[in-house]
């Protein structure tokens, strides 16, 4: 069984696939096919949930929960999201997606059925335009507090010290927004930060990290996925032309296509726990 081919990179919502396997786990029935067009969640970084929608075969219909990552060892072993035992793209592992089923499968929903699906647009833009806004917000994080290294960090994809990189410890998607927490504590003071520094100047950092959104998708800067192959293993990227400079970050996610699909893009910065700060962000969308 070869790795799923995948459509979403592209935008893809729907498509015709043939049934490859179906297995029934204590949260229900997976399917996996042999190409989908659905975004499944990571099982080793979550993110981004996956897509929900719908599985259709001989005129009846099934919904799909959420996609999930599903993988096959050498060996035989099947294994699904949270059971898998590896790291995506680790040897010995054929790399699939499986479509988590919200109620009984379709008697004619069997291994070599040809079978339509649909991923939920709606939804799908709006992880999309959570995802672009998220990455956006960490990128305008990141120069906010660039002044308050006295050590390298290394620099993200705009060449600001990678603060991001060095304290991010969860990020979940949701549509049109995320939600952030960064560990401010002893490894990150030894890495040369002001965590003293950040919390007193904390209102003007969120200020200046919501400027820079502001100006940002003012631009209406094109953004895109790039891939290096087909499949749910092959490695993508997220491309977005800002006026500074194009970003590029590694990212399994989808993105919208534009930043003209957002009216607006803003944080909120808290330190309730002054090891703790959490950053949302809040995306409105364009009409």
């Amino acid at each position: 069984m070869p790795s799923t081919t995948v459509s979403f990179a592209d935008g893809g919502v729907s498509g015709s696939s043939t049934v490859q396997r179906i297995d029934l786990t204590p949260d229900g029935a997976v399917v996996v096919v042999d190409a989908t067009p659905f975004h499944p969640v990571d099982h080793t970084w979550p993110d981004q949930p996956g897509d929900s929608g719908e599985i259709s075969v001989d005129g009846a219909t099934v919904r799909v929960a959420e996609a999930v990552m599903a993988a096959v060892a050498d060996d035989g072993t099947f294994a699904v999201a949270g059971d898998i035992p590896v790291k995506r793209g680790a040897d010995g592992w054929t790399w699939l997606v499986g479509h988590r089923l919200d109620g009984e499968a379709p008697s004619a929903l069997i291994e070599g059925a040809r079978v339509e699906l649909a991923v939920d647009p709606t939804r799908r833009s709006g992880l999309s335009r959570g995802h672009t806004a998220c990455h956006l917000a960490s990128l305008a994080l990141d120069r906010a507090l660039s002044d308050l290294w006295r050590k390298d960090p290394g620099t993200d994809a705009l060449g600001s010290p990678n603060f991001e990189a060095r304290a991010n410890q969860s990020s979940r998607i949701h549509e049109d927004g995320s939600v952030d927490e960064y560990r401010l504590g002893k490894s990150l003071r030894k890495a040369g930060f002001d965590t003293e520094g950040f919390a007193a100047t904390l209102a003007e950092r969120e200020a200046a990290i919501n400027a820079q959104l502001s100006a940002w998708v003012e631009s209406a800067a094109p953004s895109r996925i790039v891939t290096e192959g087909p499949t749910i293993v092959d490695r993508r990227s997220w491309h977005c032309e800002l006026p500074e400079g194009t970003a590029e970050i590694l990212c399994g996610g989808t993105h919208a296509r534009s930043l003209a699909e957002f009216v607006s893009i803003s944080v909120t910065l808290e330190l309730t726990d002054p090891q703790l700060l959490v950053m949302t962000t809040t995306a409105v969308p364009a009409a």
